[in-house]
């Protein structure tokens, strides 16, 4: 279903600066989105505005000197790095005679050649067509024709735009039934965790932070790992033991970004929900990059935005043998109350220091204590010995069972409770 432009299209890049609005974006991180999607750069094309214009988002003057780029460089595509109205992806498409494709759809792109699984792929196409069922309307005399036949002449019929619609409508009932499916395996498996009485710890921070290099260093797997953006969408998951705390399951998600398409957020629901689920987040932050504080944020709104920010928090601060004068930086967030660690995931300096940090952040909701138990709790011991949370247990002369238990201090509450 994913119709996207194969790779090293020629392609002229739009950037508008909005000083008084919230809309401010990020020209650097844009040129390296379209190189993620496989674009040959020819022009950018920047300007400042107060606000945007109806028609073409910019302003005629400016959409003129986008036109006379496209004809100079003989692009194939604008790339806008800004949220395009269809009408506005129509009009521009008209006047510059070539494909128009606005941020989200170019990062809707980049996922649709990043997805591997099953799952990723459907999750991108639901994301996909939830965008393109308001641009179906694209000017072409074909979808204003009606569909006549046996039974339907003398009637109004039903136009292929309408039918297209329709066909859309069926595909997102489909996939979105399908995900719901997957959200359901992925929630019998948290159970199973819980009842095991086994900690998760997800991987979360900015795309092309080292999340998966970081991954594979702290389990030894083989994630997927490349220096570009959302290299890697599907998330993993690996047993690790740490010896102050036993098994602890890591989780490695996608990464995040500005402005994130609200699509995506929706389609990777399953995904997400490793994170809001988990019982402690590794924030992970690319020390070298000067936008780092920015990116902090950005995470941690996106974090709010799935219910996510109340889970405790770990910030990595990755790559550090890429930088100079690293201890100057991490005095730049003292403020900060969370945790804070420094690692290069590449080279494996700090990976010990970051194991401990984990086990005695995990630790802390982790109680032990010894309770008796009669002959009449007997149900009581079995839930325990099937939460592997006995570390001993001795009996009396009376009959009574003296248990040293070990577990999380919520999930111990609700069971004596």
């Amino acid at each position: 279903m994913i119709d996207r432009p194969e790779g090293g299209e020629r392609a002229v890049l739009v950037h508008i600066n909005f000083p008084a609005g919230g809309m401010q974006e990020d020209l650097t991180e844009f040129e390296e989105l379209a190189r993620s999607a496989g674009a040959n750069l020819l022009a950018i094309v920047t300007g400042t505005m107060s606000a945007p214009e109806s028609r073409y988002f910019v302003g005629k003057g400016k959409a003129e000197e986008i036109r006379t780029a496209v004809q100079t460089t003989k692009a194939q595509i604008v790339l806008f790095n800004h949220a395009l109205s269809p009408a506005q992806e129509r009009n521009l498409e008209k006047l510059l005679q070539c494909r128009v494709i606005d941020r989200t759809g170019l990062i809707l792109d980049i996922f649709a050649q990043r997805a591997r699984s099953f799952e990723g792929k459907l999750q991108v196409e639901l994301a996909f067509l939830n965008h393109l069922s308001t641009r179906l309307v694209r000017g072409w005399t074909h979808l204003e024709r009606q569909r006549g036949g046996i039974g339907l002449r003398g009637g109004p019929g039903e136009t292929q735009l309408e039918l297209d619609r329709r066909v859309i409508r069926q595909r997102i009932q489909y996939i979105s039934k399908r995900l719901s499916k997957v959200r359901q395996q992925r929630e019998q498996s948290r159970r199973a965790r819980k009842r095991a009485v086994i900690p998760t710890v997800a991987l979360v921070g900015y795309t092309n932070a080292g999340k998966s290099t970081l991954f594979n260093r702290l389990t030894g797997a083989e994630v997927y790992v490349a220096d570009r953006l959302f290299a890697t969408l599907d998330p993993t998951l690996r047993r690790i033991d740490l010896s102050e705390i036993g098994a602890v399951i890591l989780a490695d998600t996608v990464g995040f970004i500005r402005h994130l398409p609200h699509d995506l957020i929706e389609a990777f629901k399953a995904t997400l929900e490793e994170v809001t689920e988990a019982d402690l987040l590794l924030h992970v932050v690319d020390v070298n990059d000067q936008r780092r504080q920015a990116n902090i944020s950005q995470v941690n709104e996106v974090l709010h935005g799935i219910g996510a920010e109340n889970i405790p928090q770990l910030l990595v601060y990755n790559k550090m043998d890429l930088c100079s004068n690293f201890i100057r930086m991490l005095d730049d967030n003292i403020e900060s109350e969370v945790k804070r660690t420094s690692v290069s995931a590449q080279k494996g300096t700090g990976i010990p220091e970051l194991k401990t940090l984990i086990a005695d952040v995990l630790g802390k909701n982790i109680v032990q204590l010894s309770v008796v138990l009669t002959p009449q709790d007997g149900r009581l011991r079995a839930e325990l010995y099937k939460l592997k949370a006995v570390i001993s247990e001795d009996i009396d002369d009376e009959g009574n069972f003296h248990v040293t238990v070990r577990m999380p201090k919520p999930e111990l509450e609700k069971l004596f409770r």
